[in-house]
């Protein structure tokens, strides 16, 4: 399989290290990039970089698209028409296949997807749709590209991209945020600042590996720190009485609807 990818930016990078450390060979990937800064980091991959389409973006099997949403159309123009069978995965977010059908004269061997910032340190998690058009071979040449940075869950509808963005995809962010929020009390109630920081890290991070390497669900792992008449039952039921379960839904429902309307702003022609 060679790959080429139209863009080279940390996602790129990301991608492009984890496919290396599992052992694809760098004469198979070519970066078409025009950034000097950008091209700069990625011939520490040693990969064929480039900053205009070429002949081995021509003889690729597999594209990558990792240009910024807002670029993509122009970016696009660039190529050419000659997809031919071509498998096409994007990484832009909120931009809709149909949008980059249209774009790419009615190809439609394209798989969307949605990693998240954790792909950088090959810890990500993507969520991957394709149409009935991508085969069942060009659906696995996908998942062994985006599985080089982490794990991968496939979709049934397209549409669930804008739900996997508002849980996955923006989900490091409220991570961070809670850890913030749980420093920021700490430092508050009078634990040194360097402190404060090292308990909510560890905290997020030991309550992730524990749940990573447990058969229970995370609600009976809560159930099981959840004493009767404790502490941690006082905190569960003030968040409770603050309805955070159903303000977060909400917080969420408000990140699809987004999603929704940048895949309407995108794909304007």
């Amino acid at each position: 399989m060679k790959i080429a990818f139209l863009g080279g930016g940390n996602m790129a990078n990301a991608l492009i290290g984890g496919l290396l450390a599992k052992g694809f060979d760098a004469r198979a990937i070519s970066v078409i990039e025009v950034s000097p800064a950008a091209r700069e980091r990625l011939a520490a991959h040693r990969v064929r970089v480039s900053t205009a389409p070429d002949a081995a973006t021509g003889g690729a099997d597999v594209l990558v698209l990792a240009v910024k949403p807002q670029d993509m159309k122009r970016a696009l123009a660039s190529l050419g028409a000659a997809m031919d069978g071509k498998l096409v995965i994007s990484i832009a977010a909120g931009v809709r296949i149909a949008s980059l059908s249209r774009w790419l004269g009615g190809h439609r061997r394209i798989v969307r997807c949605m990693p998240n910032t954790p792909a950088l340190i090959a810890a990500g998690i993507t969520g991957l749709y394709a149409p009935s058009e991508v085969t069942t071979a060009q659906r696995q040449q996908a998942e062994q590209v985006l599985a080089a940075a982490g794990e991968v869950v496939w979709l049934s509808e397209e549409r669930l991209i804008d739900v996997v963005t508002a849980v996955s995809g923006n989900g490091p962010a409220y991570v961070f945020w809670l850890m913030e929020q749980l420093a920021a009390f700490a430092e508050r109630s009078g634990i040194a600042p360097q402190d404060a920081q090292r308990l909510a890290l560890h905290t997020v991070l030991g309550a992730a590996k524990l749940a990573a390497g447990s058969v229970e669900p995370p609600s009976a792992l809560r159930r099981n720190v959840t004493s009767k008449g404790g502490t941690t039952e006082a905190a569960l039921k003030a968040f409770d009485a603050e309805q955070l379960a159903e303000r977060l839904a909400r917080a969420l429902e408000a990140a699809v609807r987004r999603g929704g309307e940048l895949g309407d702003e995108l794909g304007k022609d």
